[in-house]
């Protein structure tokens, strides 16, 4: 497994590149945002541990930047303990987890094994609402023969939804299962999410109708369409 750590405090690498090598991780390490983000051009990582506060370009603009890209690669920010406000915008951005610093080694480790397991599951490859597809392998939302990519938390959302097609879930119930946080209701993490995933659904067909498939329910929360 291939981890590139992004983070500029020398003392903080050196004991997360030996930490995550002793349990079997190949790790490549460096300590500025231009040059993480062509590292990952010019490979594939497993996982991006990535601090927000670094020279060259900040953690949350290399996020930003991946993501515009279509770089699906799981992401886990690695904070301040006070930054409350940088690791809601990381989120919003397609992160996919956080750490506050000071932390554990063995705790990142954990955080990037349950991250990896979520993504693998045990669960059948492809889901199906009528002719809408997800495909849990290539992260692609599909109807009909047009595809689109989504990011390891778009696609968490959509499948969470999709699941229990004609169900309504709360804000609080999607961010508790596809953040696993108990963040504060009034946060907008989910529906700047919700209106990514629209987006993007609506290039499956020229009206844009699949757009339509994740309905807002007033007062309620969301629901995937049910199709039959």
């Amino acid at each position: 497994m291939k981890i590139l750590l992004v983070e500029d405090e020398q003392k903080i690498a050196d004991f997360v590149c030996a930490g995550l090598a002793a349990r079997g991780l190949e790790v490549r390490h460096c300590d500025d945002g231009n040059v993480g983000l062509e590292l990952v051009s010019q490979g594939v990582f497993d996982v991006i541990v990535l601090d927000i506060m670094l020279p060259g370009r900040d953690g949350l603009s290399v996020l930003k930047a991946l993501r515009a890209a279509g770089v699906p690669t799981p992401v886990i920010l690695l904070t301040a303990r006070n930054e409350l406000s940088d690791r809601i915008e990381g989120l919003n951005l397609g992160a996919d987890d956080y750490l506050a610093k000071p932390f554990y080694v063995e705790e990142l480790f954990a955080r990037i094994q349950a991250l990896l397991r979520r993504l693998a599951g045990d669960r059948s490859n492809t889901v199906l609402v009528g002719d809408f597809k997800l495909d849990r392998i290539t992260r692609h939302a599909s109807c009909g023969a047009r595809s689109v990519e989504l990011t390891t938390r778009e696609f968490s959302l959509l499948e969470y939804l999709m699941r229990s097609a004609g169900q309504v879930f709360t804000r609080s119930q999607i961010l508790e299962h596809v953040w696993g946080y108990d963040f504060d209701p009034s946060t907008n993490v989910v529906d700047v999410c919700i209106k990514r995933i629209r987006a993007k659904l609506a290039d499956l067909d020229d009206a844009g109708d699949s757009a339509a498939l994740i309905e807002a329910v007033r007062g309620a929360g969301y629901r995937f369409k049910r199709l039959d």
